[in-house]
This record gives structure tokens, C-alpha cells and sequence, in this order.
């Protein structure tokens, strides 16, 4: 696990006139003080992995370079698609009880043709390289998509722990040089705020990973799990 350590946004507040140093004492009762947002970044090696796979019922038409769709008649079901994959999975060394049906639907339906009946099935792997054994034995007729979902890891707490501690740390490390700058000292903590959290943006707790057939180059990017935080921390000044 490393952990990268840096900063976004610096608010300094000081009583650099007599009537403000009044006002904050006033008004805040804090007095002088400086204000800072340290935040940290970690990557968490996942040894939980959420591998999602997608069947859905297809004609054997649309593979051989000819037909168009109107021409379609030979539907392959559900059940042949799913054995297949779990042969698949077998081969790749999957245990059975890695595997859950999560979903199982029908697929959008063309005016006069047959419902394509579609399931999604969750696969709980401990590292990537089951991933690229089943993609690489996979037989991709029927499969309507692959991707990753949910990554976990079983001392997540403590490295979220380890994660604002840093941020904290490098909140105080800054004021404190930018407060010497001027010839003052670091006082006492006044406030301490964690940032909130999007998960689904870039800035998130956890990034999500969303790598489809089409996108298997990109599982690199995907492979560790990004722990950001931002925390705010006022500190008063000291003489």
C-alpha cells in the first residue's frame, strides 16, 4: 500500500489589520487563525473482486457474415449460453460457490420477433489474473458484456484510518510552514472537518471500474482501489 500526500486548496485567515483581528475575535472568538485542507490519496490492492457477466440469447445468423437480421431463425437459448459459461468458469478454476445469479430478464424485443432472455451473474474472484483466464477461454458468443464490479479488501477500515490520518498530518505540516513564513507559531486546533465524499465522481472514496470485452486493455487502470480524503483543519496563530 503507498500513500501519496498532497494538497488542493489553501484559505489563510489572519488578523493582518487591527479591526479584523477584532471582528474575529468578536464575532468567531477564535482570533487569529489559519485555515488549511490537507488531503491523501492510497491504492489498496483489492483481494475481493466483483466480476460481473452478462448472457443473452442470440441467433447463430448473426455470426456468419451473411444474413441480415430479418434473416434470423435460429435462436440459441439461455441455457446452452449459461452451460457454456460454466464450463468456462470450471476450466478457469472457479469454484461453484464463487458463482451467483444475480439477474434474469427478458431482453428489449423487436416488433414480430422473440424475446432475447438475458441474466447476469456476479463472480466473486481473489485476483486478476482469473479474469484474464476466463476472457481469454471465453467463447464471447452470448455474452452481452463483461465488467468489473465491486472491489473490496479486508483491512479497508484500517487503511481508511491510515488514509485521514495522512490527510491530517498534511494539513498540520503545511500550516505549520506557512505560519513560520510570517514569523508566528502553530497553536492549538480550533476545528477539524472531514470533507464529504462522492463516490462516483473523481474525487471519490472508492473508484468503481467499469471494463467491458471491448475495453480489456483497460483492466491496468483498474486494478487497485483509490482511497481519497480531504479534510478541513483551522488551527489558531500564535505569537
Amino acid at each position: 500500500m503507498k500513500i501519496k500526500t498532497f494538497f488542493l486548496t489553501l484559505c489563510i485567515v489572519c488578523g493582518t489589520s487591527l479591526s479584523f483581528a477584532q471582528t474575529a475575535a468578536t464575532v468567531g472568538g477564535e482570533g487569529r487563525y489559519i485555515e488549511v485542507v490537507g488531503t491523501s490519496e492510497t491504492e489498496v490492492v483489492p483481494d475481493e473482486i466483483h466480476y460481473l457477466i452478462e448472457i443473452r440469447e442470440y441467433w447463430e445468423e448473426e455470426f456468419d457474415g451473411k444474413s441480415k437480421p430479418e434473416e434470423y431463425r435460429t435462436k440459441v437459448g439461455i441455457t446452452a449460453i449459461e452451460a457454456n459459461l460454466r464450463r468456462t468458469l470450471t476450466g478457469a478454476k472457479i469454484p461453484e460457490e464463487a458463482i451467483r445469479m444475480q439477474e434474469v430478464g427478458d431482453y428489449w424485443r423487436e416488433p414480430g420477433r422473440d424475446f432475447l432472455v438475458a441474466k447476469q451473474f456476479d463472480i466473486t474472484l481473489t485476483d486478476f489474473n482469473q479474469i484474464d483466464r476466463i476472457v481469454s477461454m471465453l467463447d464471447t458468443r452470448g455474452i452481452r458484456s463483461m465488467r468489473i464490479g465491486e472491489l473490496k479488501n479486508k483491512d479497508m477500515e484500517r487503511s481508511r484510518r491510515q488514509g485521514k490520518i495522512a490527510a491530517l498530518e498534511a494539513a498540520r505540516s503545511k500550516a505549520t510552514y506557512l505560519v513560520e513564513a510570517l514569523g508566528k507559531k502553530l497553536g492549538d486546533v480550533l476545528c477539524i472537518v472531514e470533507e464529504p465524499q462522492d463516490r462516483f465522481s473523481s474525487w471519490g472514496v472508492v473508484a468503481q471500474s467499469n471494463v467491458y470485452t471491448s475495453q480489456a486493455e483497460s483492466f491496468e487502470t483498474f486494478r487497485t482501489i483509490q482511497l481519497r480524503y480531504s479534510i478541513r483543519v483551522r488551527f489558531a496563530i500564535a505569537d
